[in-house]
Protein backbone atom coordinates (compact mmCIF):
# COMPACT_ATOMS: atom_id res chain seq x y z
CA UNK A 1 0.00 0.00 0.00
CA UNK A 2 1.98 3.12 -1.16
CA UNK A 3 1.59 6.79 0.36
CA UNK A 4 1.42 10.15 -1.16
CA UNK A 5 3.33 12.89 0.11
CA UNK A 6 0.57 15.45 -0.92
CA UNK A 7 -2.16 16.02 2.45
CA UNK A 8 -4.24 17.76 4.55
CA UNK A 9 -5.32 18.24 7.37
CA UNK A 10 -7.51 20.48 10.05
CA UNK A 11 -8.88 20.49 13.38
CA UNK A 12 -10.55 23.11 15.22
CA UNK A 13 -10.46 23.19 18.69
CA UNK A 14 -13.07 25.35 21.16
CA UNK A 15 -11.08 26.30 24.71
CA UNK A 16 -12.65 28.78 26.72
CA UNK A 17 -12.32 32.46 25.59
CA UNK A 18 -10.67 31.17 22.90
CA UNK A 19 -10.55 29.13 19.66
CA UNK A 20 -8.19 27.43 17.60
CA UNK A 21 -7.76 26.40 14.24
CA UNK A 22 -4.94 23.82 13.67
CA UNK A 23 -4.01 23.15 9.67
CA UNK A 24 -1.48 21.08 8.29
CA UNK A 25 -0.48 21.19 4.62
CA UNK A 26 2.01 18.85 2.91
CA UNK A 27 3.85 18.17 -0.38
CA UNK A 28 6.64 16.06 -2.17
CA UNK A 29 10.44 16.43 -0.54
CA UNK A 30 13.43 14.02 -0.10
CA UNK A 31 13.70 14.67 3.31
CA UNK A 32 11.46 16.30 6.57
CA UNK A 33 11.05 19.63 5.90
CA UNK A 34 8.73 21.19 8.47
CA UNK A 35 8.02 25.30 8.48
CA UNK A 36 5.52 26.50 11.57
CA UNK A 37 3.88 29.14 12.22
CA UNK A 38 2.61 29.23 16.00
CA UNK A 39 1.13 31.87 18.22
CA UNK A 40 3.83 33.50 20.68
CA UNK A 41 2.47 31.30 24.07
CA UNK A 42 2.37 28.31 22.20
CA UNK A 43 6.52 28.69 21.23
CA UNK A 44 7.91 26.86 23.91
CA UNK A 45 5.79 23.85 22.79
CA UNK A 46 7.62 23.84 18.93
CA UNK A 47 9.73 21.27 19.37
CA UNK A 48 7.64 18.84 21.17
CA UNK A 49 5.42 19.52 17.84
CA UNK A 50 8.40 18.90 15.38
CA UNK A 51 8.87 15.61 16.93
CA UNK A 52 5.23 14.64 16.75
CA UNK A 53 4.95 15.96 13.11
CA UNK A 54 8.00 13.80 12.42
CA UNK A 55 7.50 10.79 13.99
CA UNK A 56 3.64 10.67 12.40
CA UNK A 57 4.25 11.72 8.53
CA UNK A 58 8.09 10.71 8.27
CA UNK A 59 8.89 12.70 4.93
CA UNK A 60 7.43 15.90 2.94
CA UNK A 61 7.51 19.27 3.00
CA UNK A 62 5.19 20.26 5.97
CA UNK A 63 3.48 23.81 6.69
CA UNK A 64 2.23 23.42 9.92
CA UNK A 65 -0.27 26.93 11.00
CA UNK A 66 -1.82 27.19 14.27
CA UNK A 67 -4.59 30.11 14.58
CA UNK A 68 -5.41 31.68 17.49
CA UNK A 69 -8.98 33.50 18.22
CA UNK A 70 -9.65 35.25 21.63
CA UNK A 71 -13.85 34.82 21.95
CA UNK A 72 -14.39 35.63 25.00
CA UNK A 73 -13.49 38.91 27.14
CA UNK A 74 -11.03 41.32 25.50
CA UNK A 75 -7.16 40.95 25.11
CA UNK A 76 -6.23 43.63 28.12
CA UNK A 77 -2.55 45.61 26.27
CA UNK A 78 0.09 47.55 28.16
CA UNK A 79 1.22 50.61 26.59
CA UNK A 80 4.92 51.03 26.19
CA UNK A 81 5.23 54.62 27.29
CA UNK A 82 9.15 54.85 26.40
CA UNK A 83 8.36 53.68 22.77
CA UNK A 84 5.39 56.16 22.65
CA UNK A 85 6.74 59.14 23.84
CA UNK A 86 10.07 58.77 21.38
CA UNK A 87 7.74 57.86 18.71
CA UNK A 88 6.05 61.57 19.83
CA UNK A 89 9.06 63.51 20.58
CA UNK A 90 9.66 62.57 16.66
CA UNK A 91 6.61 63.64 15.27
CA UNK A 92 7.02 66.96 17.01
CA UNK A 93 10.37 67.33 15.57
CA UNK A 94 8.46 66.70 11.98
CA UNK A 95 5.96 69.10 12.91
CA UNK A 96 8.56 71.95 13.54
CA UNK A 97 10.25 71.16 10.57
CA UNK A 98 6.90 71.69 8.42
CA UNK A 99 5.76 74.59 10.33
CA UNK A 100 2.88 72.47 12.15
CA UNK A 101 2.96 73.46 15.55
CA UNK A 102 -0.86 71.78 16.61
CA UNK A 103 0.57 68.28 18.86
CA UNK A 104 -2.27 67.14 20.24
CA UNK A 105 -3.52 65.60 17.34
CA UNK A 106 -0.55 62.79 17.10
CA UNK A 107 -1.71 61.16 20.29
CA UNK A 108 -3.61 58.75 18.20
CA UNK A 109 -1.20 58.47 15.52
CA UNK A 110 1.36 57.50 18.27
CA UNK A 111 -1.02 54.80 19.46
CA UNK A 112 -1.04 53.07 16.60
CA UNK A 113 2.74 52.93 15.88
CA UNK A 114 4.50 49.14 15.62
CA UNK A 115 4.98 48.00 19.23
CA UNK A 116 3.37 50.92 21.67
CA UNK A 117 0.46 48.89 22.13
CA UNK A 118 1.44 44.77 23.51
CA UNK A 119 -0.96 42.23 24.47
CA UNK A 120 -0.18 41.54 28.03
CA UNK A 121 1.46 37.91 27.73
CA UNK A 122 -0.45 34.90 28.62
CA UNK A 123 0.75 31.66 30.59
CA UNK A 124 0.18 28.46 28.73
CA UNK A 125 -1.98 26.52 30.70
CA UNK A 126 -1.40 22.71 30.55
CA UNK A 127 -4.67 21.67 30.81
CA UNK A 128 -5.08 23.46 27.45
CA UNK A 129 -2.32 22.24 25.57
CA UNK A 130 -3.25 18.41 26.44
CA UNK A 131 -6.02 19.27 24.33
CA UNK A 132 -4.48 21.42 21.58
CA UNK A 133 -1.85 18.39 21.20
CA UNK A 134 -4.90 15.93 20.79
CA UNK A 135 -6.06 18.32 18.04
CA UNK A 136 -2.83 18.04 16.30
CA UNK A 137 -2.97 14.52 16.39
CA UNK A 138 -6.32 14.42 14.96
CA UNK A 139 -5.28 16.84 12.24
CA UNK A 140 -2.13 14.82 11.53
CA UNK A 141 -4.41 11.29 11.13
CA UNK A 142 -6.71 13.42 8.92
CA UNK A 143 -3.38 14.17 6.92
CA UNK A 144 -1.93 10.80 6.66
CA UNK A 145 -5.85 9.45 5.81
CA UNK A 146 -5.94 12.40 2.93
CA UNK A 147 -2.19 10.52 1.79
CA UNK A 148 -3.29 7.11 2.03
CA UNK A 149 -6.51 7.86 -0.32
CA UNK A 150 -4.16 9.80 -2.46
CA UNK A 151 -1.98 6.79 -2.46
CA UNK A 152 -4.75 4.30 -3.87
CA UNK A 153 -5.29 6.75 -6.61
CA UNK A 154 -1.54 6.35 -7.48
CA UNK A 155 -1.41 2.90 -7.20
CA UNK A 156 -4.67 2.41 -10.43
CA UNK A 157 -2.43 4.97 -12.13
CA UNK A 158 1.10 2.84 -11.78
CA UNK A 159 -1.14 -0.64 -12.32
CA UNK A 160 -2.54 0.55 -15.73
CA UNK A 161 0.76 1.81 -17.09
CA UNK A 162 2.49 -1.17 -16.11
CA UNK A 163 -0.16 -3.02 -17.83
CA UNK A 164 0.27 -0.70 -20.89
CA UNK A 165 4.11 -1.22 -20.85
CA UNK A 166 3.85 -5.24 -20.58
CA UNK A 167 1.17 -4.72 -23.75
CA UNK A 168 3.66 -3.17 -25.74
CA UNK A 169 6.04 -5.59 -24.97
CA UNK A 170 3.72 -8.15 -26.51
CA UNK A 171 3.11 -6.01 -29.95
CA UNK A 172 6.99 -6.54 -30.17
CA UNK A 173 6.92 -10.35 -30.62
CA UNK A 174 5.59 -10.27 -34.26
CA UNK A 175 8.28 -8.07 -35.40
CA UNK A 176 11.24 -10.43 -34.37
CA UNK A 177 11.63 -13.05 -36.77
CA UNK A 178 10.75 -10.49 -39.74
CA UNK A 179 13.78 -8.66 -37.49
CA UNK A 180 15.95 -11.63 -37.62
CA UNK A 181 15.11 -12.42 -41.06
CA UNK A 182 16.12 -8.69 -42.69
CA UNK A 183 19.58 -8.73 -40.78
CA UNK A 184 20.40 -12.36 -42.13
CA UNK A 185 19.26 -11.02 -45.81
CA UNK A 186 21.12 -8.22 -45.24
CA UNK A 187 24.56 -9.60 -44.25
CA UNK A 188 24.25 -12.77 -46.69
CA UNK A 189 23.74 -9.93 -49.60
CA UNK A 190 26.94 -8.14 -48.37
CA UNK A 191 28.63 -11.42 -48.15
CA UNK A 192 27.50 -12.16 -52.24
CA UNK A 193 28.96 -9.00 -53.47
CA UNK A 194 32.34 -9.80 -52.13
CA UNK A 195 32.91 -13.41 -52.13
CA UNK A 196 33.98 -13.13 -56.02
CA UNK A 197 36.97 -10.99 -54.59
CA UNK A 198 37.77 -12.42 -50.99
CA UNK A 199 38.06 -15.79 -50.14
CA UNK A 200 36.30 -17.29 -46.83
CA UNK A 201 35.99 -19.85 -44.44
CA UNK A 202 31.61 -20.69 -45.36
CA UNK A 203 31.76 -22.40 -41.74
CA UNK A 204 33.78 -19.91 -40.24
CA UNK A 205 31.23 -17.24 -41.87
CA UNK A 206 27.63 -19.24 -40.57
CA UNK A 207 29.68 -19.29 -36.93
CA UNK A 208 29.97 -15.64 -36.98
CA UNK A 209 26.35 -15.14 -38.20
CA UNK A 210 25.11 -17.27 -35.62
CA UNK A 211 26.88 -15.21 -32.84
CA UNK A 212 26.00 -11.73 -34.62
CA UNK A 213 22.13 -12.71 -34.24
CA UNK A 214 22.68 -13.90 -30.68
CA UNK A 215 24.18 -10.26 -29.81
CA UNK A 216 20.79 -9.15 -31.22
CA UNK A 217 18.25 -11.33 -29.52
CA UNK A 218 16.17 -9.55 -27.05
CA UNK A 219 15.02 -12.56 -25.51
CA UNK A 220 16.88 -12.04 -22.27
CA UNK A 221 15.24 -8.79 -22.02
CA UNK A 222 12.04 -9.19 -22.49
CA UNK A 223 12.17 -12.15 -19.47
CA UNK A 224 13.71 -9.79 -17.26
CA UNK A 225 11.44 -6.73 -18.37
CA UNK A 226 8.56 -9.06 -17.34
CA UNK A 227 9.87 -10.13 -14.18
CA UNK A 228 10.40 -6.16 -13.21
CA UNK A 229 7.46 -5.17 -13.86
CA UNK A 230 5.87 -7.97 -11.95
CA UNK A 231 8.16 -6.96 -8.76
CA UNK A 232 6.64 -3.48 -9.02
CA UNK A 233 3.33 -4.64 -8.62
CA UNK A 234 4.55 -6.64 -5.93
CA UNK A 235 5.67 -4.08 -3.69
CA UNK A 236 2.84 -1.35 -4.44
CA UNK A 237 1.03 -4.35 -2.44
CA UNK A 238 3.19 -4.39 0.59
CA UNK A 239 2.10 -3.29 3.68
CA UNK A 240 4.35 0.22 3.85
CA UNK A 241 4.71 2.58 1.30
CA UNK A 242 8.23 2.22 -0.01
CA UNK A 243 8.31 4.98 -2.70
CA UNK A 244 12.45 4.61 -2.84
CA UNK A 245 12.38 0.85 -3.84
CA UNK A 246 9.60 1.53 -6.80
CA UNK A 247 12.33 4.13 -7.86
CA UNK A 248 15.25 1.62 -8.13
CA UNK A 249 12.74 -0.81 -9.84
CA UNK A 250 11.78 1.66 -12.17
CA UNK A 251 15.30 1.89 -13.42
CA UNK A 252 15.81 -1.41 -13.80
CA UNK A 253 12.78 -1.56 -15.97
CA UNK A 254 13.96 1.36 -18.12
CA UNK A 255 17.35 -0.45 -18.27
CA UNK A 256 15.84 -3.73 -19.87
CA UNK A 257 13.99 -1.18 -22.63
CA UNK A 258 16.74 0.98 -23.13
CA UNK A 259 18.67 -2.27 -24.14
CA UNK A 260 15.83 -3.62 -26.55
CA UNK A 261 16.03 -0.28 -27.94
CA UNK A 262 19.77 -0.40 -29.14
CA UNK A 263 19.12 -3.62 -30.12
CA UNK A 264 16.44 -3.86 -31.60
CA UNK A 265 17.40 -2.15 -35.68
CA UNK A 266 14.02 -2.49 -36.91
CA UNK A 267 11.57 0.62 -36.94
CA UNK A 268 8.62 -1.26 -35.68
CA UNK A 269 10.56 -2.31 -32.50
CA UNK A 270 11.79 0.72 -31.79
CA UNK A 271 8.52 3.06 -32.28
CA UNK A 272 6.87 0.37 -29.30
CA UNK A 273 9.84 1.06 -27.09
CA UNK A 274 9.49 4.71 -27.42
CA UNK A 275 5.72 4.23 -25.95
CA UNK A 276 7.13 2.36 -23.56
CA UNK A 277 9.36 4.57 -22.47
CA UNK A 278 6.81 7.31 -22.83
CA UNK A 279 4.56 5.18 -19.53
CA UNK A 280 8.00 5.09 -18.06
CA UNK A 281 8.59 7.79 -17.57
CA UNK A 282 4.65 9.06 -16.18
CA UNK A 283 5.29 6.80 -13.81
CA UNK A 284 8.76 8.12 -12.44
CA UNK A 285 7.38 11.52 -12.30
CA UNK A 286 4.57 10.04 -10.03
CA UNK A 287 7.21 8.12 -8.14
CA UNK A 288 8.40 11.81 -6.87
CA UNK A 289 5.34 12.35 -4.96
CA UNK A 290 5.45 8.85 -3.30
CA UNK A 291 6.01 8.08 0.67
Amino acid sequence: MIKSMTGFGKAILELPNKKITIEIKTLNSKQIDISTRIPSIYKEKELAIRSLISSQLERGKIEFNVYLENTGQKTSYTINKSLAKAYYEELKELAYAINQQNYSSYLPVVIKMPEVLKPDIEELNEEDWKQIEKSIVDALIMVDEYRTQEGKSLTTDFEKRIKLILDLLKDIEPFEKERIELVKSKLQKSFAEIKEEVKFDKNRFEQELIYYIEKLDITEEKVRLRSHCDYFIETLKEPISMGKKLSFITQEIGREVNTMGSKANHANIQRVVVQMKDELEKIKEQLYNIL
